[in-house]
């Protein structure tokens, strides 16, 4: 995501080819020769100071030590995390191992609402496959190009704002714009209502949090909002991306229906807030990093190989969804037992430099190459919406620095939230 990033316009992994969604046999994780023993996989320990300050430093630490990392936190059991760039690609793509139930924590909800609550996420195989190659279309990097001009006044409305919403010349871009954005744009491609959109909005933010009882609380109003949308498109079709799924028709008839419909809205609203975090992150490192903003601001062209970069350098995933191991599997050496998780330390991958020339320079003009960035992971769980992320993130770092010409950081930031798992800020507090 040595090489470089994905061309956003030629990306073998988008997802309207779904050419790339079936494995072609058993990836190769190699056994390399000297490869250490278990005694010597370094460990990492989430919850450490050091780790949530700088965990690109941490990864990077381990993944020149080993291929492997352990992971330990208190009341979590180890967990092996792949290090390095061509491992983490393979274990990605290996039908050896899968995402279940087990890789998230489902909160308590309703009775009504569980048959919406099993996304394609916790798929695999055919009923992945099958689901993937219907919505796939609505997802392509074209049609996400197509609802640029649906998403340009989105992100205008929320910069209008902005002057406004300042207290002391002040205003936190975190909650006032990055945070909101996604939602905001889901709602216009759903086709939700003006009126229940401030609503819409809190549910995002509450996804944004994590978990936790609000998280729990906030279920049954997404899905109730989501069936309606569902019922009102199927009523009165329109060009956006729920009418595309309704639309959505394979080659032997087949279909999505109401329930599949209405976990689909589901899923857009728990995946598709990743530009929350990676449109504040960009414009954090952008504000401190002047000379790369004025790169930037100078050549507008750039910004497509900048939002590349940008998920690479700084992208808020940092860990993978844990894959449960099918069979019992060598890595390296180290026996994974059926059933024990795996996850990939996205965060080391991205700045592996096995893959990556100076992978620790941040060079908004990096060519593309072969081995890519990991932001949006990689095989048959390659993000789905990934393209509309480029978009979103595209369209709201250009329409921020023409606005605001004098966007500068506020001495009074929060720093970073706790969370070993998303590279995220509390706020982000600048003038404008």
């Amino acid at each position: 995501m040595a090489a470089a990033d994905q061309d956003v316009s030629s990306d073998p992994e988008d997802p309207g080819d779904p050419g790339v969604l079936e494995a072609s046999g058993t990836p190769e994780i190699p056994d390399a020769p000297g490869t250490p023993e278990a005694t010597e996989i370094p460990e990492i320990r989430l919850t450490d100071a050091e780790v949530l300050r700088d965990p690109f430093a941490a990864y990077g630490r381990a993944r020149e030590v080993s291929p492997l990392a352990r992971l330990v936190a208190p009341g979590f059991g180890p967990m092996l995390a792949l290090t390095r760039h061509e491992d983490v690609r393979a274990m990605l793509s290996d039908p050896r191992f899968e995402i279940n139930a087990s890789s998230f924590m489902r909160p308590d909800v309703p009775e009504d609402c569980l048959p919406y609550m099993r996304t394609m996420s916790e798929m695999d195989g055919p009923e992945h496959l099958r689901l993937r190659r219907l919505v796939s279309p609505a997802f392509s990097a074209r049609r996400a190009a197509e609802f640029r001009p649906r998403i340009e006044p989105v992100v205008d409305a929320l910069l209008d704002d902005l002057p406004g919403l300042a207290e002391n010349g002040v205003v936190d871009l975190l909650g006032h714009f990055a945070r909101p954005l996604p939602m905001d744009v889901i709602c216009e491609l759903v086709g939700i209502p003006g009126a229940d959109r401030p609503r819409w909005r809190e549910y995002g933010a509450t996804v944004v949090g994590g978990g936790g009882q609000r998280f729990a609380e906030a279920i049954p109003g997404i899905m109730e909002g989501a069936r309606a949308a569902v019922a009102r498109r199927r009523a009165e079709p329109g060009d956006d991306l729920l009418s595309d799924l309704i639309r959505a028709q394979a080659d032997d008839g087949d279909r999505l229906g109401d329930t599949e419909l209405v976990t689909m809205v589901w899923h857009l609203v728990l995946a598709g807030q990743t530009p929350t975090n990676l449109i504040a992150n960009a414009v954090e490192v952008l504000l401190t990093h002047p000379g790369h903003l004025a790169e930037l601001r100078r050549d507008a062209g750039l910004m497509p190989r900048a939002v590349e970069e940008l998920t690479r350098w700084c992208g808020p995933t940092l860990l993978s969804i844990p894959r449960y191991a099918r069979e019992d599997v060598e890595l390296h050496g180290t026996p994974v037992r059926k059933g024990e998780p795996v996850t990939a330390a996205i965060a080391a991958a991205n700045r592996d430099p096995r893959a990556f020339a100076d992978p620790d320079l941040l060079d908004l003009g990096r060519s593309t190459g072969s081995a890519g960035h990991l932001g949006f992971a990689h095989g048959p769980h390659f993000c789905l919406g990934a393209s509309l992320a480029r978009v979103q993130t595209e369209v709201a770092l250009t329409a921020l620095l023409r606005r605001f010409p004098g966007l500068a950081l506020a001495p009074e930031n929060a720093g970073r939230a706790p969370d070993p798992g998303t590279w995220r800020l509390a706020s982000l507090l600048v003038t404008l």
